[in-house]
């Protein structure tokens, strides 16, 4: 993974394992993590090879957890004032990877491919869905180096 765009954060999850299976909790209302509020919850499936590419928010923040499945996130931050205008970054969510959430703040263009699917995919937003609050750029725009269709890279 890239550096951290800032902003970014990143919550480690405890998971409870026993011959039953396992418990997670993933936010609490009094989180630092979680300031900014509940607005709405959305649950999206994926198939293999999805790509989901790019959408930011104005004042929206979300919250993205993998519940199934790999997911593939690129973030690039589209906020001309910020310290980090136009990073990136790339990792993995889900099956296989540290468990946690991840939180994107407004201006962070963010998007997702399904490496291995399906994906169950759930994210909290601190508003509910407003279509003047949702910014879309092509998922090859030039000006976010990033690209959707390379593969991991070889050792």
């Amino acid at each position: 993974m890239t550096s951290v765009i800032e902003g970014v954060v990143f919550k480690d999850l405890v998971t409870h394992g026993d011959n039953r299976g396992f418990f997670r909790e993933l936010i609490r209302s009094t989180d630092d993590f979680f300031k900014e509020g509940f607005g709405q919850m959305s649950h999206s499936m994926m198939f293999d090879g999805v790509i989901k590419a790019w959408h930011l928010h104005k004042i929206q923040t979300d919250w993205w957890y993998v519940a199934r499945g790999v997911l593939r996130v690129g973030l690039c931050d589209l906020r001309a004032e910020s310290r980090d205008y136009k990073k990136t970054m790339d990792f993995l969510l889900g099956d296989f990877q540290p468990s946690r959430i991840v939180k994107i703040p407004p201006g962070v263009a963010h998007g997702c491919k399904t490496v291995q699917g399906p994906v169950d995919f759930f994210y909290i937003t601190s508003h509910t869905y407003n279509p003047n609050d949702e910014l879309r750029v092509p998922y090859n725009d030039p000006q976010i180096e990033f690209d959707w269709l390379s593969g991991p890279p070889i050792k």
